[in-house]
C-alpha cells in the first residue's frame, strides 16, 4: 500500500521538475524574440560572464564577423532568391487557390515581422 504512493509521489514531482524546465526554456525561447539585438547580445555577455574590459573587444569582433557574414551572404543572394522565386512559383502552381490565398496572408505576415527585424537592427558594418 505504501509503494503506489511513493510511486505517484515520484511521478508528480518529476513532472513537476520537467515542467518547471520546459517553461523556463519555452519562456527564453520567445522571450528572446522581443528582445534588440543589442539587448540579446547583453544577455549573452551576462550569461558567460563577459568583464566590463571585454566587452568592447568581444563587440568589434562580432561586429567584423556580421559584416564579413553580410559581404557573402551579399554575393550569393541573387541566387538564393532565384532559387526562392522558382520554387515559390512550382508551390503556388500545385495549391488550390484557398490554399494560395492563406499561404500568400501567411508571407505577407512573414514580410512585415522581418521588416520590423530589420528596422530593430543597427544597419550592418556601421553603414
Amino acid at each position: 500500500m505504501e509503494r503506489p504512493k511513493q510511486q505517484a509521489l515520484a511521478f508528480l514531482l518529476g513532472a513537476l521538475l520537467v515542467g518547471g524546465v520546459l517553461g523556463f526554456s519555452a519562456d527564453r525561447v520567445f522571450r528572446q524574440e522581443q528582445l534588440t539585438p543589442a539587448q540579446r547580445r547583453a544577455q549573452f555577455y551576462e550569461d558567460i560572464g563577459i568583464t566590463v574590459q571585454q566587452r568592447p573587444v568581444l563587440d568589434s569582433l562580432l561586429d567584423d564577423r556580421n559584416c564579413r557574414m553580410d559581404s557573402v551572404v551579399k554575393t550569393i543572394q541573387p541566387a538564393l532568391d532565384s532559387i526562392k522565386a522558382a520554387s515559390r512559383l512550382r508551390m503556388d502552381r500545385l495549391l488550390t487557390p484557398d490554399q494560395h490565398a492563406r499561404l500568400e496572408a501567411r508571407r505577407k505576415d512573414d514580410q512585415a515581422r522581418h521588416a520590423a527585424d530589420r528596422q530593430r537592427q543597427k544597419p550592418p558594418c556601421g553603414k
